[in-house]
């Protein structure tokens, strides 16, 4: 057995923060590490982060935030929630190295300059200038976003010894690298409850993810509660109490989103991944023959039938209205063919359209359909997977394609240079899983690393991380998220240049001992080691 032993020390004034990092090699197993976290960095990285080597004392029984420019509910509960994220664990940091002043700060002034709005969107601001030093803690953010982005940062750099806070003279000034950092989860195949998302939610706000991508339903069951067509739910649900959202269980879950700054955006999937829905819907579905006879199967939604388009124009109807957010996901992934060219009144309307025997034709006649409901009639934006654009279909200029099958390097080539705003996921699917420190492929993977002009990359919004939900309910979904969708998260708020898994190691591992410390069973991610707080359930 041989060691290696490598000190590193980050890019900014370390003061008392360091990085140590023990390599253990073994001949009968790969590359192992121990780390030695962090004391007091942030995650995801700051744009401009300067800690120096003043260190102050925090008062916790006196110590309170002021709202010094414009304030809404969203800010003083967040006032609240931080005050309890602070100084509401029991957490026991390792010993803390300087000395402070012995002068305690007792506030933070945070000072927002534009009125709130009351729901985030695409275009929100999220830049912050966070300050501490002898003369106090000012965060200062033009839209009332930043100061959330600002406060959790704030939230980071306190460290705790024994019954004291400290937080080290820091200066700040950050924004994210890309407007959309979103995920994905999956509550038809396996449901979800609401005080789990609500939890997931949580998570993704203490790591600056700003979009919660709502896979409501698919093809194993439909749990969303249509105030249209309530028999969707009724009959398209798994069997048992407890297995639906009601409309205010989906307002709750908006609402506790947008105090956190997180938008909402549901994912309704048609023309496939749609046969919960024909279970309340009668003829929504096409029939499927065999030998020229129904078989009693069904296809995708029948793309033929007027009444196929009166039922999605109400159907979306209800959801625009019941989600605030200005995008919709349409889906469009996935659509098999055979049932299509099973089913004589297909073929029928097929020689009548004179699409031939060219069934993306049919396809892209339903998406058009369907995206000048969505973008004309109900006038709203809308997010579409890449097959969408790959079958020729014509979209709207705003809209986002998410691409996320393989070889994505040239998909994100071709989407933006056909000018359109462009997410990826193809390398962020959570779900699945390998032995080890996954999360370095993860931290690797990055959305502009394609040939394309410069105009091209900023039509790149962001990404998204994945979680589908086949082996995935509420027993483990914190747990195979976190903290490997922070990786994720650091590559689309961090500038470009934070890049070396080695360095960031240690700060990922402080970090996934912060969400233990407050209460999220977030699994290791380095290899053996410990927190100094371990998770408990209760």
């Amino acid at each position: 057995m041989s060691y290696r032993t490598h000190k590193m020390v980050s890019n900014v004034n370390t003061g008392v923060f360091f990085l140590l990092v023990k390599f253990v090699i073994c001949s009968s197993r790969n590359l192992h590490a121990t780390i030695n976290p962090t004391i007091g960095a942030p995650w995801p990285m700051p744009q401009k982060y300067t800690p120096t080597g003043n260190v102050y004392q925090i008062e916790p029984s006196s110590f309170r935030f002021e709202a010094t420019g414009e304030t809404c509910d969203i800010l003083t509960s967040a006032f609240d929630r931080y005050k309890q994220i602070i100084f509401g664990t029991t957490l026991k940091f390792q010993p803390y190295h300087g000395s402070h002043n012995g002068n305690a700060l007792t506030s933070a002034s945070v000072k927002v300059k534009s009125e709130c709005a009351k729901f985030p969107s695409l275009e929100s601001d999220e830049s912050y200038d966070l300050v501490v030093s002898a003369s106090g803690i000012t965060i200062n953010a033009n839209e009332v976003w930043g100061a959330l982005r600002g406060l959790e940062t704030f939230s980071q750099i306190i460290v705790r010894r024994s019954l004291q806070y400290f937080i080290n003279g820091t200066t700040v000034t950050d924004f994210p690298r890309f407007q959309h950092r979103g995920m994905l989860i999956d509550t038809s195949r396996h449901f979800l409850s609401v005080d789990v998302i609500k939890e997931h939610i949580e998570a993704m706000a203490q790591n600056k993810f700003n979009v919660l991508h709502w896979h409501i339903v698919d093809d194993p069951s439909f749990p969303y509660t249509s105030a249209a067509f309530p028999e969707m739910s009724q009959k398209g649900s798994y069997p048992g109490a407890g297995h639906i959202y009601t409309a205010s269980n989906v307002l709750d879950i908006i609402g506790f989103a947008r105090m956190r700054g997180i938008r909402v955006i549901p994912e309704f999937d048609t023309p496939g991944h749609t046969q919960s829905w024909g279970k309340g819907i009668p003829d929504l579905l096409t029939k499927c023959y065999s030998k020229g006879v129904f078989d009693g199967s069904y296809g995708p939604v029948d793309p033929s039938k007027n009444t196929t388009y009166t039922f999605l124009e109400t159907f979306f109807g209800d959801v625009a209205n019941t989600f605030p957010d200005q995008y919709i996901h349409l889906g469009g992934d996935e659509v098999s063919f055979g049932c299509w060219q099973s089913n004589p009144d297909i073929k029928t309307f097929m020689s009548k359209m004179s699409f031939g025997t060219s069934y993306s034709k049919l396809e892209q006649y339903y998406m058009q359909s369907l995206l000048n409901i969505i973008g004309k009639k109900l006038n709203k934006g809308y997010l579409i997977w890449q097959e969408v654009i790959d079958n020729g279909a014509m979209v709207q200029p705003d809209t986002v394609v998410e691409v996320w099958k393989g070889g994505y390097v040239e998909e994100l080539a071709k989407v933006t240079k056909l000018g359109y705003k462009t997410l990826l996921s193809s390398c962020w699917y959570l779900n699945y899983i390998s032995y080890g420190d996954d999360w370095r492929k993860y931290y690797a993977c990055d959305p502009q690393q394609f040939n394309g002009t410069d105009a091209q990359k900023k039509l790149i919004i962001g990404g998204e991380t994945c979680m589908w939900g086949e082996f995935v309910d509420n027993t483990n979904l914190i747990a195979r998220f976190w903290p490997r969708a922070a990786a994720v998260g650091e590559r689309l708020w961090s500038d470009m240049s934070v890049k070396n898994t080695a360095e960031a190691a240690p700060r990922l591992e402080e970090h996934r001992c912060r969400m233990v410390s407050r209460g999220f069973a977030a699994e290791p991610v380095n290899g053996p080691g410990y927190c100094p707080e371990e998770y408990t359930k209760f």
